[in-house]
């Protein structure tokens, strides 16, 4: 019965050996319970996400089996891979919104494990049963839930940890084959890409303690075009910190006015304001921020890119870390002109259809 708090993986830098290896899928966690015309899908913090995904609901009524609960994750294919801004767009409080981009920007269920089915409660069963009784629990299924591509070749593996990538995933999962489910342990391993680049810090948001301490530093990187976009942020510091890089910082205090990031009105702000913008899929989160003269660069750990449009931006259309970027060190001796998309690594153009067909 929900809510089930799902299984969880710990990082870990190589491909383990003698497991179960998966796609790692970009999109959000869920445990979905069918009993019947009864559907509810639960996220990885056991908060309702049934309203939100209709078609998912509709869906598990004619293609699972009657009473079964099913770990996965849901997705968003878009022309250039996973879009996971489609689906941060679908959280939406407004009902007609929701049936809207329900059809516009329908998800797919991609299911990796097998919790129950009928009477049965699989938890206490080795990985390699539980797979096994969802690979039959799902023949036949489509075309919107999947069944995700398993192998036991390390071979095989390693190289769909390198191509898919360019389909927008996230690396891989490795599950012990004999390994029960576990809610809540981080008993699975997940290899995800680490690479660095070199940014231009363009402004910070203040930390929410409403101290002189910096919340997150903003990152950009020029394009051909010589425009300097909005690629993410780096925001992982001790307090200490924080407040050392508020002083730090402030000789590069600036305005709006020749700022790259004047996205919207281009009206002229005092140094000490911070602009006020919202989040397109959070109308609560704030994206205001302090404009810094782009000078200072700063060299960032980052797992993967997300191709655009880039969050709160008015022009769109630049990739953007995927995930918050975290601090490697300064670099003074880097001209900040030199941080161009150029730098970064691009991933062989890959297609969903060839991972999964029909997705």
């Amino acid at each position: 019965m929900p809510p089930v708090s799902p299984m969880l993986a710990k990082s870990v830098r190589g491909i383990p050996h003698g497991a179960s290896y998966e796609p790692k899928w970009d999109g959000f966690r869920s445990i979905l319970f069918r009993d019947g015309d009864e559907v509810e899908l639960g996220s990885r913090n056991e908060r309702p996400l049934t309203r939100y995904f209709p078609e998912l609901v509709a869906a598990a009524r004619t293609e699972l089996p009657p009473r079964c609960v099913v770990d996965g994750e849901i997705v968003i294919a878009g022309d250039s891979g996973l879009d996971f801004e489609a689906l941060q767009l679908r959280l939406h409080p407004a009902a007609s919104r929701v049936s809207k981009l329900a059809a516009e920007t329908p998800a797919a269920f991609i299911a990796f494990d097998l919790l129950a089915v009928g009477d049965e409660d699989l938890t206490g069963r080795p990985f390699a049963d539980r797979r096994a009784a969802l690979t039959a629990a799902l023949a036949g299924c489509g075309p919107t839930f999947h069944l995700t591509p398993a192998t036991t070749d390390e071979h095989t593996a390693a190289r769909w940890f390198t191509d898919f990538e360019g389909a927008g995933l996230d690396g891989l999962i490795a599950k012990p084959l004999d390994g029960v489910y576990q809610p809540d342990k981080r008993v699975m391993f997940k290899v995800k890409h680490v690479r660095t680049a070199d940014c231009v810090v363009a402004g910070y948001r203040l930390h929410k303690s409403g101290d002189d301490a910096i919340g997150s530093l903003m990152l950009g990187l020029y394009d051909r075009a010589g425009a300097l976009a909005s690629v993410g942020v780096i925001g992982a510091f001790t307090m200490a910190r924080r407040r050392e890089l508020f002083d730090e910082l402030q000789p590069l205090v600036t305005t709006f006015d020749n700022h790259p990031w004047n996205w919207a009105e281009h009206i002229p702000v005092e140094p000490s304001v911070r602009r006020t913008a919202n989040s397109r899929w959070n109308p609560e989160k704030s994206l205001s921020f302090v404009p810094l003269r782009p000078e200072r660069v700063v060299e960032v750990r980052y797992e993967h890119m997300q191709r655009g449009p880039g969050g709160g931006r008015s022009d769109g259309g630049s990739p953007r870390f995927r995930h918050m970027a975290q601090f490697n060190r300064w670099r003074p001796d880097r001209d900040p002109r030199s941080c161009t998309f150029e730098q970064l690594d691009e991933p062989i153009t890959f297609r969903l259809s060839d991972i999964l067909p029909g997705l």
